[in-house]
Protein backbone atom coordinates (compact mmCIF):
# COMPACT_ATOMS: atom_id res chain seq x y z
CA UNK A 1 0.00 0.00 0.00
CA UNK A 2 2.82 2.38 0.76
CA UNK A 3 4.19 1.94 -2.76
CA UNK A 4 0.86 2.80 -4.31
CA UNK A 5 0.63 5.97 -2.24
CA UNK A 6 4.19 6.99 -3.17
CA UNK A 7 3.48 6.31 -6.83
CA UNK A 8 0.27 8.30 -6.66
CA UNK A 9 2.09 11.20 -5.01
CA UNK A 10 4.81 11.15 -7.68
CA UNK A 11 2.21 11.00 -10.45
CA UNK A 12 0.18 13.83 -8.94
CA UNK A 13 3.29 16.02 -8.65
CA UNK A 14 4.17 15.37 -12.28
CA UNK A 15 0.59 15.89 -13.45
CA UNK A 16 0.33 19.06 -11.39
CA UNK A 17 3.50 20.48 -12.90
CA UNK A 18 2.42 19.62 -16.44
CA UNK A 19 -1.03 21.04 -15.83
CA UNK A 20 0.45 24.27 -14.52
CA UNK A 21 2.69 24.67 -17.57
CA UNK A 22 -0.18 23.87 -19.92
CA UNK A 23 -2.42 26.35 -18.12
CA UNK A 24 0.27 29.01 -18.25
CA UNK A 25 0.78 28.54 -21.98
CA UNK A 26 -2.97 28.65 -22.66
CA UNK A 27 -3.38 31.83 -20.61
CA UNK A 28 -0.38 33.42 -22.33
CA UNK A 29 -1.81 32.61 -25.75
CA UNK A 30 -5.20 34.04 -24.75
CA UNK A 31 -3.58 37.27 -23.53
CA UNK A 32 -1.50 37.61 -26.71
CA UNK A 33 -4.69 37.40 -28.76
CA UNK A 34 -6.01 40.45 -26.87
CA UNK A 35 -2.97 42.59 -27.74
CA UNK A 36 -3.50 45.24 -30.39
CA UNK A 37 -0.30 44.87 -32.38
CA UNK A 38 1.08 47.92 -34.24
CA UNK A 39 0.97 48.01 -38.00
CA UNK A 40 4.20 47.73 -39.96
CA UNK A 41 4.15 51.48 -40.61
CA UNK A 42 3.65 52.29 -36.91
CA UNK A 43 6.45 49.92 -35.92
CA UNK A 44 8.78 51.50 -38.49
CA UNK A 45 7.96 55.03 -37.34
CA UNK A 46 8.44 54.16 -33.67
CA UNK A 47 11.74 52.44 -34.45
CA UNK A 48 12.98 55.53 -36.30
CA UNK A 49 11.97 57.72 -33.35
CA UNK A 50 13.89 55.48 -30.93
CA UNK A 51 16.97 55.51 -33.18
CA UNK A 52 16.75 59.30 -33.55
CA UNK A 53 16.44 59.92 -29.80
CA UNK A 54 19.29 57.50 -29.17
CA UNK A 55 21.54 59.33 -31.67
CA UNK A 56 20.68 62.75 -30.16
CA UNK A 57 21.38 61.49 -26.64
CA UNK A 58 24.68 59.94 -27.76
CA UNK A 59 25.79 63.26 -29.23
CA UNK A 60 24.63 65.16 -26.13
CA UNK A 61 26.37 62.81 -23.70
CA UNK A 62 29.50 62.80 -25.88
CA UNK A 63 29.58 66.61 -25.76
CA UNK A 64 29.11 66.65 -21.99
CA UNK A 65 31.89 64.07 -21.62
CA UNK A 66 34.18 66.15 -23.82
CA UNK A 67 33.50 69.32 -21.80
CA UNK A 68 34.05 67.62 -18.44
CA UNK A 69 37.19 65.80 -19.56
CA UNK A 70 38.60 69.09 -20.89
CA UNK A 71 37.80 70.83 -17.60
CA UNK A 72 39.42 68.06 -15.58
CA UNK A 73 42.48 68.12 -17.83
CA UNK A 74 42.78 71.90 -17.32
CA UNK A 75 42.40 71.58 -13.54
CA UNK A 76 44.94 68.78 -13.22
CA UNK A 77 47.61 70.31 -15.46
Amino acid sequence: MAKTTAQQMTASKTDGFGARITGYLRETRAELRKVSWPTREEATNLTLIVLGVTAVMAVFLGAIDFVFSTLIRLIVS
